[in-house]
């Protein structure tokens, strides 16, 4: 993984800033490398690395091994459009993407724009905003709790997770992007880079 890769590649732009973020996203960027120290197995089947975030004033949880990056403040571009969930694009490495916002997504937006922004992985490349960012968490995978029978569509959520403050649901980042795939009027399956769906 290059340092432009890393999930919280954002802390580089944000190193030695009084903004209180940029001790966050130290934490998580200390968190995240120490857990690949740990034998592969232990970390792939027996951990789920996970952010806890807020999205229209409503905790979430994010796969940490569905995002490819974690960017607070970064600029976006308004489009104009009949989709209010589409925020706008923004730059990432050189690459142009659509930023859309979670809690318009999943049903609940607020007037204030989110301050956010993380990069899924896979393809097409999308990036979704969320208004706050409360930690980087590591639980055993057992303790989650998965959703049994089909998903209804548009539906982002693929089970929920107890963590301090409460359980929250697990937003998954393919299934953000299937919806958003559907919402745009496009037919057919979205590709998934391998290791992106859940463990």
């Amino acid at each position: 993984m290059t340092p432009s890769d890393h999930p919280t590649a954002a802390l580089d732009r944000t190193a030695g800033s009084p903004d209180p973020v940029s001790d966050r996203l130290a934490g998580l960027r200390e968190d995240f490398d120490r857990s690949f120290t740990e034998p592969a197995r232990r970390h792939d089947v027996e951990h789920a690395e996970l952010l806890a975030v807020r999205a229209g004033g409503r905790p979430y949880a994010l796969r940490l091994s569905q995002t490819a990056g974690l960017y607070p403040d970064r600029p976006v571009t308004p489009l104009p459009g009949p989709l209010p969930a589409l925020l706008g694009v923004a730059g990432f490495g050189g690459t142009i993407v659509p930023v859309y916002d979670l809690s318009a997504l999943l049903g609940h937006p607020l007037p204030e724009r989110p301050r956010w922004l993380v990069l899924a992985t896979g393809t097409p490349p999308l990036a979704l905003a969320f208004h706050e960012l409360d930690g980087h968490v590591r639980v055993p995978a057992a303790s989650i709790l998965a959703e049994t029978g089909n998903q209804a569509a548009g539906d982002c959520l693929r089970g929920m997770v107890p963590l301090a403050g409460g359980t929250r649901p697990i937003v998954d980042l393919p299934a953000a992007r299937a919806a958003v795939h559907a919402l745009t009027g496009h037919a057919g399956p979205v590709a998934v880079d391998k290791g992106e769906r859940q463990r």
